[in-house]
């Protein structure tokens, strides 16, 4: 039989996080295009020799009604990236991101595309926590995004604590090329608890945060703050499938949104 000592905690963290996306539906969101992966990194890697093809979907169901500094409204544009990850060795993989969106009046657009590179700490080391370091860079069109060039460094550390799941990514990113060059790097942590109800289904948070250069955070109002329930399933070891919806905190935050992450591994260039 399992231990369910935790699962009220989680049903009860999940079912707030859906009351406030329906209590902040009326949230005007400030901010424009964006959201086009929303997932808190674990510090795992894909094995050597494998691939991962995951596609990440989701739409602002309640968000921005009108372009904003040039830029696309958010609201009913469903996004959808494809990312295909590699693994390397058993420490280093590299992902490509291609971005696309759907809009209600435009249809369906190529938006821009990522790489990714990321190391880890090797399992073999036996560290108490698992700790990665992802690093990211790529292109969005101006319609999309202020920024056209932007680059990422997100610290990843995560750990399982019997039923218990939690990852931190203390996220640092800067545009480079676009208006934003010289607001320099801006921290963007995001972070995850879940708890697995059975061996095959948990339930969790999952939290996003913009808040500006550390030096200098923008205002409450102007900060984007995102908290998501989410349902993860094991479908085996090959799979991945993460579903979430997410309520807006603050004005320049979508007010509500829906996500989806579906994945598989197999291998394309054979083991190592």
């Amino acid at each position: 039989m399992h231990d369910r000592q935790g699962l009220p905690l989680a049903l009860a963290v999940a079912l707030l996080t859906f009351a406030t996306a329906w209590l902040g539906r009326a949230v005007p969101a400030a901010e424009a295009q964006g959201n086009f992966e929303i997932q808190v990194y674990g510090s795992d890697t894909v094995a050597p020799g494998r691939t991962m093809i995951e596609l990440h979907s989701n739409m602002a169901v309640l968000g921005t009604t009108r372009t904003t500094d040039g830029t696309r409204p958010t609201q009913h544009a469903a996004h959808e990236t494809l990312e295909v990850t590699q693994g390397w060795t058993p420490w280093f993989e590299t992902a490509l991101y291609l971005f696309t969106s759907i809009q209600p009046d435009q249809g369906w657009e190529f938006v821009g595309t990522h790489i990714r590179p990321r190391l880890r700490i090797p399992e073999s080391w036996r560290w108490p926590v698992g700790v990665s370091l992802s690093s990211e860079i790529g292109y969005q069109r101006r319609a999309y995004s202020e920024d056209t060039w932007t680059v990422e460094i997100r610290p990843i550390i995560d750990a399982q604590l019997a039923r218990w799941y939690l990852a931190f990514n203390p996220t640092f990113a800067r545009a480079i090329e676009g208006p934003d060059v010289a607001r320099g790097w801006e921290f963007n942590p995001a972070a995850k608890v879940s708890y697995a109800v059975t061996k095959k289904v948990s339930l969790g948070i999952e939290y996003y945060g913009a808040i500006g250069p550390p030096g200098h955070i923008d205002r409450p109002r102007d900060q984007q703050h995102l908290l998501f329930g989410v349902l993860d399933l094991d479908l085996g070891e090959n799979w991945e499938f993460n579903l979430g919806i997410g309520a807006g905190l603050t004005p320049s935050t979508d007010s509500l949104i829906v996500k989806s992450i579906i994945g598989y591994r197999f291998d394309f260039f054979g083991r190592k």
